[in-house]
């Protein structure tokens, strides 16, 4: 059979872009194809659980649009299908003098991006958040908590209702670009479609390349690790509680979320993993570390961050290293009262320069689009991002 559209990659950009067509197309023969035996199993399914806000990302970017747009439609979307859903907000903090111009200028961005935010003095602070350290904070009430996993069933639930074929266990061995369109080769035999969609975040240079398209970047992947805060310690976190960013790295540091099932957990931080599914140190996979390893852009970021670089890999291998972190937002905190959870790993798109590629980036080309950047906050914005690639393909 030919599909009239087909996306590689069960997560929750694939998904809610499949919703996005069928709502837009409602007579087209769509499929989803996943690599994995459920879907949403690894960054849409291994995050924090945080519907964000957009306060840390440059006006005008697709982050700063998709977030915003992204945390109201996914309160409704989660509203409309009963998914559990807090809008509990959270305090970004301050814990020294010159962190204050940090907090100063996220302030300015977020109300440059349209949120509704406030600056809060200790005492202030401490009403919200009782046994948090700092010495001011800034207030973000429209940040919210949810359990994407559940989201990500829904969307499913929601697509084999509407006839969309839905393919697990079907990893993509072969792709070769057509006039027509393209044909897979996969473990489950040859598919067709006239339009591919690429959203496979940890492999998504590696599907483009594959069609012929350079996708001038190179996924390096970065395991972020959670500890557990035990439950007869949860109650000194109400809800969530972040720092504000080191600006000599480009990832927010670890921060205390409060699950919607009422669980806390401490995390996470960023560390070089070995592997594109390195979820733990001993996860070494040989050609995926010689990628890295051989990657210009890599040594050239490596330099650039090598200090806090090795802060962050000794945080990882070290308990003591990474409670003092936690320690700066909650003192009370200690170290028999974390227990070590599972991490995630972030595909992050990287250039031969060295440097980040920090927005959401869609590659388009002849009856395809490649979706080769969706960090943070991707979940949030799923929806939003699936109806921009749908906008972007029409009914052709």
């Amino acid at each position: 059979m030919i599909y009239d559209k087909l996306i590689i990659g069960g997560g929750l950009v694939g998904l809610a872009t499949a919703l996005a067509i069928r709502a837009q197309d409602p007579d087209c023969r769509l499929a989803v194809l996943e690599k994995e035996a459920d879907w949403s199993r690894h960054q849409s399914g291994r995050n924090s659980g945080v519907i964000h806000a957009g306060v840390y990302y440059q006006p005008g970017s697709k982050k700063a649009q998709f977030a915003l747009a992204g945390n109201a439609s996914m309160y409704a979307f989660c509203q409309q299908h009963q998914i559990p859903v807090e809008r509990c907000g959270k305090l970004i903090v301050a814990t020294s003098n010159d962190q204050l111009v940090g907090l100063d200028m996220l302030h300015e961005r977020a109300r440059s991006n349209g949120l509704d935010v406030s600056k809060l003095s200790a005492e202030e602070s401490h009403e919200i958040e009782p046994h948090v350290k700092c010495i001011a904070a800034l207030l973000v009430p429209s940040t919210g908590i949810v359990d994407f996993k559940l989201v990500a069933r829904k969307y499913v639930e929601l697509l084999k209702a509407w006839d969309v074929d839905l393919f697990l266990n079907c990893q993509v061995r072969e792709l070769k670009a057509h006039g027509w369109g393209y044909s897979l080769g996969t473990n489950k035999g040859v598919y067709q479609t006239k339009y591919l969609i690429s959203a496979t975040g940890l492999y998504a240079d590696r599907i483009a390349a594959k069609t012929g398209n350079d996708p001038e970047m190179k996924i390096i992947p970065f395991r972020g690790e959670y500890w557990h805060v035990k439950p007869e310690k949860r109650h000194l976190v109400k809800n969530l509680i972040y720092p504000v960013p080191n600006p000599n790295f480009p990832f927010l540091g670890v921060h205390l979320t409060r699950l919607i099932d009422g669980s806390v957990h401490a995390g996470p931080n960023a560390v070089l993993a070995f592997s594109r599914e390195g979820y733990s140190w001993g996860t070494i996979k040989g050609r995926d570390l010689l990628e890295t390893l051989t990657y210009p852009g890599f040594w050239k970021l490596a330099g650039t961050y090598l200090g806090e670089g090795t802060r962050e890999m000794y945080r990882s291998l070290v308990k003591a290293a990474f409670l003092s972190s936690v320690q700066q937002l909650i003192p009370e905190i200690q170290s028999e009262d974390l227990d070590r959870g599972e991490a995630g790993v972030r595909a992050q798109a990287l250039r031969v320069d060295g440097s980040l590629i920090d927005d959401f980036q869609l590659l388009e080309r002849k009856n395809a689009i490649f979706v080769l950047n969706a960090p943070s906050p991707a979940a949030t914005a799923s929806l939003e991002i699936g109806k921009y690639i749908a906008t972007m393909i029409g009914t052709t």
